[in-house]
Parts: structure tokens; sequence; C-alpha cells
């Protein structure tokens, strides 16, 4: 089994309903998404995938979507109070944990038909989440 791993950098807020600690109050963090594709046999050029092209596709998605975004749980009301000042938010079902972005990001990949084997959402330096089916 061939792999190859993109990082892909970006910065972003959210804050956690249902949860005691510093994480039930808005905040922010620089994530870092590794993104490993996987694949029996080389394609004619010799690779799983080109890393541009997992740029062009993670990236440009990543930097629309969630990049600069407040990440909120569609229950949260800071979702309407934003909205009615125009600022920018993204809104998931569940809360936004790092295990929930993993989640996220690996289905974006599935649903572009990359051969997605696991998301590694990195929240800090020193602490990541996994996603893979």
């Amino acid at each position: 089994m061939y792999k190859v791993t993109k990082e892909i950098h970006f910065c972003y807020g959210h804050r956690l309903l249902d949860y005691e600690g510093k994480c039930a109050h808005p905040h922010g963090h620089n994530g870092k998404i590794e993104i490993e594709l996987s694949a029996e046999r080389l394609d004619k050029r010799g690779m799983v995938y080109d890393f541009g092209e997992i740029k062009e596709i993670i990236q440009k998605w990543v930097d629309r979507e969630l990049d600069h975004q407040m990440i909120l749980n569609e229950r949260d009301p800071l979702v309407k109070i934003l909205g009615n000042l125009s600022e920018p938010y993204f809104v998931m079902k569940e809360n936004p944990t790092a295990e929930s972005l993993a989640k996220l990001i690996y289905k974006y990949a599935k649903s572009k038909k990359l051969p997605i084997s696991k998301v590694i959402f990195w929240e800090t330096t020193s602490s990541s989440a996994s996603y893979s089916e």
C-alpha cells in the first residue's frame, strides 16, 4: 500500500456546547490538517496523487469554508448573533471538536473522490484527533 500525506494550515475560532472548561468560551486555534491518501498501485505518473492537486481540492475548500471562521454547533446562540452582525461563521450539526472537524474534512475529501485513508486534525501543536473509515 502506497500512502502520501499533505499538510494544510488554517486559523479558526470555536467553542463547545455542553462542555465545562476553557473550550466552552469562544477562542481561536491555528489548526493543521494532515490528509493521508492511499492506493494499491501508483498512477501512470508514478504517484498515489499529486500534492498540488490535493492542495487545489482541499486547500481551496478550507480557505473558503473554514479559514478565519467561527466554527459553531448549529444550536449555539452565537450563530444568530454572528449572522445578524454579518460576521463569518461555519455551522456544524455536532460540536466543533477536533474529532468532528477531522471527520468533516475526511467526508469532504471522499466526496471529491480522493483516495482518502485518514485525516489527522491538529488543534494545537500537541493535540490531535483522527478519522478514518
